[in-house]
């Protein structure tokens, strides 16, 4: 069988093993007994590497006493140390297994965790070619034809290029640089990109998707008449609910997509909406207890922590994201084998109430169920006052807001998730330039 074209064109520069691996087979149709074989031996290879070439991985593990012959299977991972993001925010360069001049391509964090900068580093290799090696045919069914809106951010994040350079290279498409709201990106130009060139396929996060929505509303343009097959929502976490209000704007079907900075592809959701299916041609997850750091077994809640295995040039090994989940090994009724992940928000993110913890999404969901509420509110956690959740809310085009509205939906929240509530109507929650975040702490932050 001859090969796509971006394949032959790969294989002769990717690193030979996933060469060996993917130029016939896509990650999301490979047998499972092949993809363990495949992560037994990429862990074995990224874990040697690092330590030969990696002054940082190399100082690390001979503190914990540990060899590169230790790491023979997945299960050995647990011997080594993590990487933690304050690690990240060092000195980036001592992370490298190569010479400075080999690095092709440098993005930055964006900030929303909080400390210094994050700087990701990729050599050509990895970020060009050993990226795109394994495809995910079924996952994303993109293909020559398709005309993707990528209204990600391009400047700093890594976001828009790393889909731009999949679209077009993995699946041939024709994709419309989009942006997210910068200066030259602005919501009003790209409703009349979208208006003009009429999009198959769009990428966007939650928030910038309802913004996008809301301006084509206020220009008279209905983006349900878009002959859209299919749009990924990515870069901030929402709710199923939200991720419901959305599809009803822009009339298709919205895929979740979960991925880092740091580690790149984690997880792709299907069509079903059951979980994000592991990306295991480009990582191994483990889920681990935030506190004692014990890894978990299969549908325990965790914090995700990610190994990656197509960067040589910037490895990362057992890298905290800070972000929680579990895995269902069960396979999924679309048929694809990978396993999947679901996410249970961010441990910085959560929100404490009576001394209970709650997950924005969580609340976010029993929230985006009302009617009467609009698409922008956020949660209020004010410090030595978490006996009640205050949410501020903008209702829905047409409701009248009232103080006994505003009642109805406190009791309605507060006997949905357990905890008192106050519902706050204002006339409009700020828009964001950046990622969205919703959850205020301080009363100060709102404005």
């Amino acid at each position: 069988m001859e090969l796509p074209a971006e394949k032959r064109f790969l294989t002769e520069r990717t690193h030979p093993l996933l060469a060996k691996y993917f130029m016939n087979h896509d990650a999301d149709t490979m047998p499972t007994e092949l993809m363990a074989t495949y992560q037994e031996e990429a862990l074995q290879e990224i874990i040697t590497h690092a330590a030969e070439k990696s002054p940082f991985y190399r100082e690390k593990f001979q503190k914990a006493g540990i060899n590169a012959k230790d790491i023979q299977n997945i299960s050995d991972l647990s011997k080594l140390p993590f990487t933690t993001k304050d690690e990240l925010r060092g000195d980036p360069w001592r992370f490298l297994t190569c010479d400075k001049k080999n690095i092709s391509i440098i993005h930055v964090s964006t900030g929303t965790t909080g400390g210094e900068p994050i700087y990701v580093m990729h050599t050509y290799q990895d970020f060009f070619l050993n990226d795109l090696a394994p495809g995910f045919c079924k996952l994303v069914p993109v293909e020559e034809g398709d005309i993707v809106l990528n209204a990600l951010p391009y400047e700093m994040s890594s976001a828009g290029l790393a889909f731009h350079k999949s679209f077009i290279h993995c699946c041939s498409a024709t994709v419309l640089t989009a942006g997210k709201g910068g200066a030259y990106s602005t919501p009003e130009k790209t409703v009349k990109m979208m208006r003009d060139l009429k999009p198959t396929v769009a990428i966007t996060s939650p928030s910038y998707a309802v913004t996008l929505a809301e301006t084509a509303a206020k220009e008279g343009f209905d983006l349900t008449t878009l002959p859209l097959k299919l749009m990924w929502i990515t870069g901030e976490g929402c709710s199923p609910a939200f991720r419901q209000r959305v599809e009803k704007l822009w009339g298709t079907t919205a895929n979740f997509y979960y991925g880092t900075l740091e580690g790149g592809v984690i997880g792709i959701e299907c069509n079903n909406h059951a979980g994000y299916h592991i990306a295991n041609s480009h990582v191994i997850v483990e889920i681990v207890n935030p506190t004692t750091s014990e890894v978990l077994e299969p549908l325990e809640i965790g914090e995700i922590v990610v190994t990656c295995l197509a960067r040589f040039g910037t490895p990362l090994i057992r890298y905290r994201t800070q972000d929680l989940g579990y895995i269902d090994p069960e396979p999924c009724d679309c048929g694809t084998a990978l396993p999947r992940i679901f996410l249970r928000g961010r441990l910085g993110d959560q929100v404490r109430v009576n001394n209970i913890d709650f997950s924005p999404f969580y609340l976010e969901e029993f929230l985006m169920r009302q009617p009467e509420v609009g698409n922008w509110y956020q949660f209020v956690a004010q410090p030595g006052n978490n006996d009640v959740l205050k949410i501020r809310v903008e209702l829905a085009p047409g409701v009248v807001p009232s103080p006994a509205l505003a009642d109805k939906l406190s009791s309605k929240m507060e006997f949905a998730i357990g905890v008192p509530c106050e519902i706050v109507i204002v006339p409009e929650v700020p828009r964001p330039r950046a990622k969205t975040v919703r959850v205020i702490r301080s009363e100060e932050d709102t404005a």
